[in-house]
């Protein structure tokens, strides 16, 4: 009998420029990562790192947006990395996919390849549920990618800032409800913050907050307008799926 977690699926992203596989059952990539991708500003010749990069569909998003990149996909399930891997060989995009897990210490990172001081930028889709709120999943990978402790936070964005260059850019993507948390954790050694809520629709609060911040940055941080996936009576924005297409990116991928 076919054990189902084995089982993949091929799935295309961004209208079809991107054709992935992804496991049928645990962490599916779905709107987060192409809106995470479409929020990380980047330019050909940047060193770009995936944080916790799954199957490799953000990352692969930014690559296949911006040409020229060198991008790294950092993820501690080696049957996951192995699938970003085919991915993005499938898909002709050079990447260096690395197993490791994000909250490893630097000596861990400079041996993979990611030195302080070494990454123009980073993107990244913490695990974000608290399992005190939150009913774990009994899939190990699902468990893993949704699952955070009262440090997970902490310690992925100290990873982001210790890889970056002086003025790269940490882009993340998080619960709305968790700003506070995200607000803290940028606190030391990231400034010039930009800040967009997404919301399912016109009528409710926002459910992610897309959130850009440069090491080392002294601007004052700016809350930019909405984004609504919906609007009031459900129709889906034109300018996000354009975004979802691959065909325009959102505000914060701006210089």
């Amino acid at each position: 009998m076919t054990d189902p977690v084995l089982e993949l699926t091929e799935d295309a992203f961004l209208g079809g420029q991107l054709r992935l596989m992804q496991l049928k059952s645990g962490h599916r990539a779905g709107h987060d990562a192409v809106l995470l991708a479409a929020a990380t500003p980047a330019r050909s010749g940047d060193r770009v790192a995936d944080l916790g990069a799954g199957v490799g569909v953000a990352g692969l998003a930014v690559a296949r947006r911006v040409a020229g990149i060198d991008l790294v996909l950092v993820e501690i399930d080696a049957a996951l990395a192995g699938l970003a891997r085919a991915n993005a060989d499938a898909n002709a995009i050079q990447a260096d996919v690395i197993v490791l897990d994000v909250e490893a210490d630097a000596t861990a990172f400079a041996a993979a390849g990611l030195a302080p001081d070494s990454v123009d930028a980073v993107l990244m889709n913490p695990p974000f549920n608290d399992p005190a709120r939150h009913r774990i999943s009994p899939d190990t990978a699902r468990g893993t990618a949704h699952m955070a402790t009262a440090a997970t936070l902490s310690k992925w964005v100290h990873a982001a800032r210790r890889i970056l260059r002086s003025r790269g850019t940490l882009t993340l993507i998080w619960r709305a409800d968790g700003i506070a948390e995200v607000l803290s954790a940028l606190d030391h050694g990231f400034g010039s913050l930009q800040v967009l809520a997404v919301h399912g629709d016109a009528r409710g609060p926002a459910n992610r907050i897309l959130i850009r911040a440069t090491k080392g940055g002294r601007a004052p941080t700016q809350i930019l307008p909405a984004l609504m996936l919906n609007d009031e009576q459900g129709v889906p924005n034109k300018r996000v799926q354009e975004v979802l297409a691959g065909k325009g990116s959102l505000p914060l991928a701006n210089p």
